[in-house]
């Protein structure tokens, strides 16, 4: 087996690992970068391997920083199978249209400015007709515990990682003489949470190439979590404002939407609490949701059983037109408004922000994790006046940041995993460097790795 790293390589962002085996090459994952202007130039540069050479891309999940450049892929050559979990097939298509459009809008609006001052304009990174182009190249749909024949004396099985919908750890194996094995974790979910269940272990791998989001550090109980989440709505009101929350289209709005149901039902929010859902693929992802309870966890699965839909609101309102999502700028208060992206990227989010930032009866509440050079972790840092659209907004509202919620697993959890698994080599990677090192620092009997993008290895 050879692997190398192509993405997210002392880094949370960019996912995309390169295993040669049996004469086949195998991409696991192939996300965007997700950051700064010099993430977006990173994008376009080459993969660091011919696309049209790969065999075969296994996809852990539909989160963009791991199925994002999979259009660029194509476009570039690829024309292999890709193979993932049925629910994650549903969740790439919306994810990747979505990022499609936004690719295109931003072309165009940089196409304007550069011709305002005679520039060059800099291209989409690709286009809707490459993503559907990439949607056309999705085969088999694995269900966990599956074992799939890649070719023959290598197989793929596919376990839940617990962090989204349709999210998978990956162990594959070679069959002949000695065997050989390697687990990709994927992202791991976060263990308790509701509707999806808890992080599957996969038998015993020589190899594991791990994920350490949050190696460094442990998540607040989720208890408390929702407290604060309740307090800051609460609150806000109290105060005449609104409340913006970031929200990832994935498996964070349905959660976010989870809560907000149960508060209701608990009598500690407004029965006709205005909450509206602005993000066309979180509404998308929330219809997905449903039509896949068989990736719920008991206590979600036992509402569906019993006529109960756990994302319903009385006073939910999905929002996918434009102009009613600019309607909602009138609101002065009294609103909670959910929308993309989670970490203040792009998407709709950005214009709330631009509206409520500078008024101090308003709140922000993150709910996620951010990426460093994100709008949403200038925030949290503490600045106090930031960009957007060209002009300067100065940051008056209060801001909260709710780690409770998060979809993956912390320091403990992940030191368990590992632990269960007890391989022979362990590869770090999807972390900021700071917390690959502390965890790293905790791993015992085992050889660990920390590459660089573009290292190589021989397993």
């Amino acid at each position: 087996m050879k692997l190398s790293f192509h993405g997210a390589n002392r880094d949370v962002t960019g996912s995309c690992h390169l295993l040669e085996v049996q004469g086949k090459r195998i991409l696991i994952d192939c996300g965007l970068y997700q950051g700064g202007r010099e993430l977006d130039e990173e994008n376009a540069e080459d993969f660091g391997f011919d696309p049209s050479s790969i065999d075969m891309l296994l996809l852990t999940h539909a989160h963009l920083d791991h199925c994002g450049r999979i259009p660029l892929l194509v476009k570039r050559g690829f024309t292999g199978e890709i193979v993932t979990a049925s629910a994650t097939r549903e969740l790439t298509r919306v994810v990747l249209l979505d990022s499609a459009h936004l690719q295109e809008e931003e072309a165009e609006r940089h196409a304007r400015q550069a011709h305002r001052h005679g520039h060059r304009p800099r291209e989409a990174l690709y286009g809707t007709l490459d993503a559907l182009n990439a949607m056309d190249q999705f085969g088999r749909a694995v269900t966990y515990g599956e074992t799939l024949e890649l070719a023959p004396n290598l197989t793929a099985t596919f376990y839940d990682a617990g962090h989204i919908l349709g999210s998978a750890s990956i162990r594959i194996e070679e069959t002949d003489g000695k065997r050989r094995s390697i687990i990709f974790s994927g992202d791991l979910g976060n263990k308790g949470r509701p509707i999806l269940r808890d992080p599957q272990i996969p038998p015993h791998a020589d190899t594991v190439v791990m994920e350490t989001t949050y190696g460094d550090r442990q998540h607040k109980a989720l208890g408390p979590s929702i407290d604060e989440f309740y307090t800051a709505i609460t609150e806000t009101f109290a105060r005449g404002g609104n409340v913006i929350v970031p929200t990832f289209a994935l498996e964070r709005a349905q959660e976010v939407l989870y809560h907000l149901r149960a508060g209701i039902e608990a009598g500690r929010l407004p029965h006709n609490l205005p909450v509206f859902l602005d993000s066309p693929m979180a509404i998308s992802a929330t219809e997905i949701f449903r039509r896949h309870p068989e990736c719920y966890d008991a206590e979600a699965r036992d509402l569906f059983d019993h006529g109960h839909d756990p994302f319903a609101l009385p006073a939910l309102r999905f929002v996918r037109e434009t102009a009613d999502s600019i309607a909602l700028n009138r609101l002065v208060g009294g609103a909670v408004i959910m929308a993309g992206s989670g970490m203040c990227t792009g998407g709709r989010v950005r214009h709330h922000l631009r509206h409520n930032l500078w008024r101090k009866e308003s709140s922000v509440v993150f709910v996620g994790f951010a990426a460093p050079g994100t709008l949403a972790r200038i925030l949290i840092d503490g600045a106090k006046r930031v960009k957007l659209f060209g002009e300067e907004i100065p940051v008056r509202a209060h801001l909260y940041t709710i780690n409770g919620f998060s979809a993956h697993a912390d320091q403990e959890e992940l030191l368990a995993w590992h632990g269960a698994l007890k391989p022979a080599r362990t590869i770090l990677v999807h972390g900021e460097e700071k917390a690959m090192r502390t965890f790293a620092g905790l791993l015992t009997d085992t050889q660990v790795s920390m590459p660089q993008k573009g290292d190589e290895m021989t397993l």
